[in-house]
């Protein structure tokens, strides 16, 4: 394949990449923003497995073509089961998982290039390889340690060890000495090298066991632009257009989205890094930490619940995590086809943080078929919250605090929320009576207009639609 076209195909793909991402903004448009995605990945990957092969097809008879594809079509096939198989909850660990090989293909490749250069002479390439090595060996395992905190290997609560931030730093500074010294004499470099790539994998285990379970979902986004600047140091080691491109626009979405996930969360993208924010689901709050909610919690059963979802005329959902591990989304949607019919203004609002993942809720609503025009984000619906006869709380706990505004000792105090209470009648459906994965106490609970439904999620999403079919 001539250099020519290799360039034009290699566009074409940053063209379908960038599609890809503006498909991806928007729920309507999002299955062809993943179509654009699926081509552009399958054009770069076979140019560049055939521009990589046709100058060296002469001395290796077609052997280039073998290796390639007996690494490639395992990994397809395995990465495609396992895709398949998982659930829509273990989805933020699948993409932790992913953030993770992308983190370890830039160490392979850093140490590679460095072990197969003929010449060291080359300082820019030699500060390539040592910062792709660097930023690959914090995301290795900085993912790995998100997917255990995700999947729950991990307890959520952060892991604030004394002085942290100087650990951090003196860490950092002898990474920084670590790269003088591989700069000077890069002839022997590959000492410094290891050792550094020693330092950041530490690093990047310390970075993410000191952020907490409420932070999650921020930590993946900062996770997946980390892997997106490894990929585009990678591309820089390889000489190759496409990957820098690539790496550059999953990079800087990623930063975006993080900031915009902080902001949602009223934090700075510097806290959150920092950690010691955070703590396990269920846990109790600490002790003075939080002005402690007064009264009492009052129950209702399902009879009540559906009477009065009978009867209200603007009904809104908050799902949170608690409504993905149950599992509920489809018996919801089935609720929401039934009042719609009925005429009853049902819509769903979506905090930005809801759940593990950016975007987890909007992902379980699409896949239970839940009609886009009545998915809303908080911004869009939380001036109409006093206008509303029923909120319905399915598995959601701190986005829906009244704390956030309330108390300004509260660890989430500032924290833009879903200002459900102002709704006539609020229905919480929980497990228990443990707190949020923030391990914050929530006054919602003890309001006048408040009922709470305790037990599982889908057991009792089930009832209420059997109950309201019959």
């Amino acid at each position: 394949m001539s250099y020519s076209l290799l360039t034009v195909i290699y566009i074409a793909a940053s063209a379908l990449f960038i599609l890809s991402l503006g498909g991806l903004s928007r729920q309507e448009t999002a299955r062809r923003g993943n179509l654009y995605g699926i081509i552009g990945m399958l054009l770069a990957v076979v140019a560049t497995a055939v521009g990589m092969n046709a100058d060296k097809m002469m001395n290796i008879s077609g052997s280039g073509f073998a290796i390639l594809a007996a690494a490639i079509i395992p990994g397809a096939l395995i990465g495609a089961v396992l895709a398949a198989r998982v659930a829509m909850t273990a989805m933020p660990e699948l993409v932790a998982v992913l953030h993770s090989f992308v983190g370890a293909a830039a160490v392979l490749v850093g140490l590679s290039s460095y072990l197969g250069a003929t010449s060291h002479a080359d300082t820019v390439h030699n500060v390539e390889i040592y910062i792709g090595v660097f930023i690959g060996a914090i995301t290795f395992t900085g993912s790995i340690i998100a997917f255990l905190k995700l999947r729950g290997s991990i307890g959520g609560k952060p892991l604030t060890l004394p002085g942290r931030h100087l650990l951090n730093l003196a860490m950092v500074l002898g990474c920084v000495f670590l790269g003088w010294q591989f700069l000077a004499d890069p002839h022997h470099g590959l000492t410094p090298l290891l050792i550094m790539t020693g330092i950041a994998s530490v690093i990047g285990v310390h970075m993410v066991m000191a952020i907490g379970g409420a932070d999650m979902p921020v930590v993946v986004s900062m996770l997946n632009s980390y892997s997106g600047w490894a990929a585009a140091a990678a591309g820089f080691m390889l000489s190759n257009d496409l990957l820098i491109v690539t790496g550059a626009l999953v990079g800087s979405s990623g930063a975006i989205l993080s900031y915009i996930m902080c902001r949602a969360m009223n934090r700075s993208f510097i806290s959150v890094i920092a950690g010691g924010f955070g703590s396990d689901g269920g846990a109790p709050a600490p002790k003075g930490a939080v002005a402690q909610p007064v009264g009492e919690c009052r129950e209702i059963d399902l009879d009540g619940t559906v009477e009065l979802m009978r009867s209200a005329r603007n009904i809104m959902v908050v799902p949170g995590y608690g409504m993905a591990v149950a599992q509920a989304q489809h018996p919801v949607a089935e609720i929401a086809k039934i009042l719609r019919k009925a005429g009853a203004n049902f819509r769903f609002a979506i905090h930005p943080v809801a759940g593990r993942l950016p975007g987890h809720m909007n992902v379980l609503l699409a896949e239970a078929n839940v009609p886009y025009d009545i998915v809303l984000e908080m911004d869009e619906i939380n001036h109409d919250c006093p206008n509303t006869d029923l909120v319905l709380v399915i598995g959601a706990n701190d986005i829906v605090n009244p704390g956030a505004q309330d108390d300004p000792s509260s660890p989430i105090a500032g924290m833009p929320v879903i200002e459900v209470w102002k709704a006539k009648t609020v229905i919480v459906m929980k497990r228990g009576k443990g707190v949020g994965y923030a391990g914050v106490d929530n006054p919602l609970f003890y309001k006048e207009n408040t009922r709470m439904l305790y037990g599982d999620a889908k057991k009792n999403v089930d009832a209420l639609l059997g109950k309201l079919r019959g």
